[in-house]
């Protein structure tokens, strides 16, 4: 199947953006879909083979799961890859457009259960809550 694209462009330097998006106090304020979901803790190696581990939990304990990959490439404030425990794969770029402004752009390989517009609508619900978080932060 072929990769699925998002991005947003978030109005902040490209370095601001790079270290909400991978330090772990800011990674658990923002990383979750929905209002009824949290991000309570999140574990993050950033390197090439290290790994990260984020826990999702529904906010009322009826769900939750280990969101888990391993970086494959790493260059500061501008990509990184990585491969999830099935082997899917990840490519996440941060393109600085001017000093104040930052495109976030995503691809990634699709799982079979869910389908491709739920997929896309929940990556996509995760990263506007990112662009709000840096934006208002």
């Amino acid at each position: 199947m072929e990769p699925i694209n998002i991005d947003i462009t978030i109005l902040a330097p490209v370095q601001k953006v790079w270290d909400y998006y991978n330090d772990p106090k800011h990674i658990t304020k923002w990383n979750f879909a929905h209002e009824s979901w949290q991000c309570p803790k999140s574990e993050n190696d950033l390197k090439v083979g290290g790994k990260f581990k984020n826990r999702m939990e529904a906010k009322d304990g009826s769900f939750g799961f280990d969101f888990e990959g391993i970086y494959d490439e790493v260059i500061p404030n501008e990509r990184i890859k990585y491969h999830m425990e099935d082997g899917r794969n990840v490519d996440l770029n941060f393109d600085k457009i001017d000093e104040n402004a930052t495109k976030v752009r995503i691809a990634f390989d699709p799982e079979k259960q869910n389908s491709v517009e739920m997929q896309r609508d929940g990556w996509y619900a995760i990263l506007n809550n990112f662009h709000k978080y840096v934006e208002n932060h």
